[in-house]
C-alpha cells in the first residue's frame, strides 16, 4: 500500500528523504508540464522544476498544509518560471518539429490535418508573446481547468485580478491568432445598439 501524499509531506518534513523522492515522482510530470507551458521552452521547463523542488525542499518545514501539497509545489513552479522568464534577454521561439504535430494517418484529410497544425502553431506562438502573469493564469484556467479561486491562490492574487488577466490574455490570444476578428465583433456590438 503506498501512502497519501499528505502523509509522505509529513514524513519528508520530518526529514524523511526517500518520503520527498516519492514526492517528487508523484509530481513530477505535472510539475514539467506546467513549467513547458509557461516558458515553451523544454530546457528552461527543467531547470524551472529543478528550481521549484529546490526551494520546495527548502521551505518543506515551513509548509503548512493550509492548501495542498500539489497547490503549493504550482505556486512555486508558477513563480519560477516567472522568474525563468524574467531572465531572458530576449524573446525565443522555437519551430515546432514534424513529431510534436496530429499524427497523420489515411482517414485525415491533409488540408484538415494541415488547417490545425497552422492554428496549433499559431496559438502557441499567441501564447509566448503574452507576458508572464497573463500566459500563467490563461494555463492554469485553460489548461489545467482551475476556477478562478484556485488561480489566485496560486499566483497570490485576488480572485478579481485573475478573472481580469484571464479576459485580458484571452482577448490579447484571440486578436493574435485571428487577426481583424476583434474589430468585426467591435462593429457588430456597435450596430447592434
Amino acid at each position: 500500500m503506498t501512502a497519501e501524499l499528505a502523509d509522505l509531506v509529513a514524513l519528508a518534513k520530518e526529514g524523511d528523504q526517500q518520503a520527498f523522492e516519492e514526492l517528487v515522482r508523484r509530481t513530477y510530470s505535472d510539475s514539467y508540464t506546467l513549467a513547458l507551458r509557461l516558458t515553451g521552452d523544454e530546457d528552461d521547463a527543467r531547470d524551472v522544476v529543478q528550481e521549484s523542488y529546490l526551494r520546495a525542499y527548502r521551505g518543506l518545514k515551513r509548509f503548512r498544509g493550509d492548501a495542498q501539497f500539489t497547490t503549493w509545489l504550482y505556486r512555486i513552479t508558477a513563480n519560477c518560471a516567472a522568474n525563468q522568464l524574467r531572465r531572458r534577454t530576449r524573446h525565443r521561439h522555437e519551430e515546432l518539429d514534424e513529431d510534436s504535430g496530429p499524427v497523420m494517418d489515411a482517414d485525415h484529410d491533409p488540408a484538415v490535418l494541415a488547417d490545425a497544425a497552422d492554428l496549433r502553431a499559431r496559438v502557441e506562438g499567441a501564447l509566448a508573446l503574452l507576458p508572464p502573469r497573463l500566459r500563467a493564469v490563461v494555463v492554469l484556467r485553460d489548461v489545467y481547468d482551475l476556477p478562478h479561486e484556485a488561480i489566485a491562490a496560486e499566483l497570490g492574487i485576488s480572485e478579481s485580478a485573475a478573472k481580469v488577466r484571464l479576459h485580458r490574455a484571452r482577448r490579447k490570444l484571440r486578436s493574435e491568432v485571428f487577426p481583424g476578428r476583434e474589430d468585426e465583433q467591435d462593429e457588430e456590438q456597435a450596430h447592434a445598439v
